[in-house]
């Protein structure tokens, strides 16, 4: 038990640039899940009912999620399913009158997932601290779309290793409300816990079992290679199925013009994602290392690491990791042609790009708990700078249209720092 706890502390003090081995070193979620109804519903702990920030851009968003079924590779976790199956949500510009038209506020979680990522108390939130199940997004759950504008540019989000597919939600709404469609996917038997229709909630048992394997054998790169490739081909898939999303949703995106931003493990699913599928025009990775080890340095590098791209990318970092001190961003800089920019936030930790900046000081956090898990940057600045240059990047790429924020240092922004 003490090992495991001096691991569980690496994991948060040491480990999270790695973006995979820290999230898995935590204390496994709860009994695995079976692919039957979910058992009697739990009682809802008596936390607080948090907000997310509002989204700043002139739309209206509304969301909608669905199950996708690929027939044609057996599940990588559990080889016994014949099929692999996700959920994802899409959050788009929403048609309608204010107030939403009867279309209620969608939930941050299901209580199934909710009640998973409650259990591990997560990234520094006390156990019941916040009552995931009760928060609401600003998104209207299936408000019809808004089509006045065309086909619109469609985004893949992937969230860290081991983290749920809404842990990025303040910055996918505000990518929504500004006339995107974003996709979010939950990665199955990854994700702590993900909900499907039939009340089902699988876990994320089978990975950890493996990672504890991974561990005895030493062989921690190799399965943390296998999670890298597993989320590349559920986004390959995702993008597959693109011209078939539900709501009339697939009339609403252009397929020609695909970007995809993640942090952690999903900013090295972005790129590596474009480094494999040519559909993917423009990508962001938000403090991820391109590297296969708990802790980078420099070796068992990404194919996306050793071989660069040749289109737009965007590296997010935090304070202390650029393309200077982390290893993998070196080589992927040296061997990238296309355009590229190397930002850091100043100040911050890890998790100062996901949800975490704005949930942790709802949870009552005190300062020691807040810099270890986001930093000494002010929560709201970060999640103001993370959306200001994740909507600058894909708008001067996707849509033609640059405000310059990317061109150098700005004073509305001075938390961010262009590495040298």
């Amino acid at each position: 038990m003490a090992a495991r706890s001096a691991l569980t502390r690496r994991s948060v003090l040491g480990l999270a640039a790695a973006g995979l081995a820290a999230s898995m070193l935590a204390a496994p979620s709860p009994a695995h899940a079976g692919p039957g109804p979910a058992g009697p519903a739990q009682a809802r702990p008596l936390g607080v009912e948090a907000k997310l920030p509002a989204p700043t851009g002139p739309h209206r968003i509304g969301t909608v999620s669905t199950r996708l079924v690929d027939t044609t590779r057996h599940d990588p976790w559990v080889k016994s399913v014949p099929y692999r199956e996700v959920m994802v949500s899409v959050w788009y510009p929403a048609a309608g009158k204010k107030g939403g038209g009867g279309h209620r506020l969608a939930p941050y979680m299901t209580p199934g997932a909710a009640e998973r990522w409650n259990a591990k108390a997560p990234h520094g939130i006390p156990k019941d601290a916040i009552d995931f199940a009760a928060m609401r997004t600003h998104a209207r759950e299936g408000a019809p779309a808004d089509t006045s504008g065309g086909r619109r540019p469609v985004l893949l989000y992937a969230a860290g290793a081991n983290d749920p597919r809404t842990w990025g939600t303040s910055v996918v709404e505000e990518l929504a409300s500004r006339g995107y469609v974003v996709v979010t996917i939950d990665h199955t038997y990854e994700a702590p816990g993900v909900q499907f229709p039939d009340g089902s909630v699988k876990d994320d048992a089978p990975l950890i079992k493996a990672f504890e394997e991974a561990q005895r054998k030493e062989e921690v790169p190799a399965l943390l290679k296998k999670v890298v490739d597993v989320r590349v081909a559920d986004s390959k898939f995702v993008m597959d199925r693109l011209g078939s999303l539900p709501h009339g949703l697939s009339k609403a995106v252009d397929q020609k013009r695909v970007g995809m931003l993640g942090q952690s493990a999903g900013g090295i699913a972005a790129a590596e994602t474009m480094y494999e599928d040519g559909r993917v025009k423009a990508g962001l990775n938000m403090d991820g290392t391109l590297e296969n080890n708990p802790e980078p340095n420099g070796t068992n590098l990404t194919p996306v690491a050793e071989h660069g791209l040749t289109g737009p990318f965007l590296l997010m970092g935090r304070q202390g990791s650029d393309r200077t001190t982390e290893p993998s961003w070196r080589a992927f800089w040296s061997h990238s042609t296309g355009w590229k920019r190397d930002l850091t936030l100043r100040g911050a930790k890890h998790q100062a790009y996901t949800d975490l900046a704005a949930l942790l000081p709802q949870a009552g956090a005190d300062r020691e708990v807040m810099e270890e898990n986001v930093g000494t940057v002010d929560p709201d600045r970060a999640i103001a700078a993370e959306r200001a240059y994740a909507t600058s990047f894909f708008d001067r790429w996707l849509r033609g249209q640059d405000n310059h924020l990317l061109d150098g240092p700005s004073g509305r922004y001075p938390e961010v720092e262009f590495a040298g």
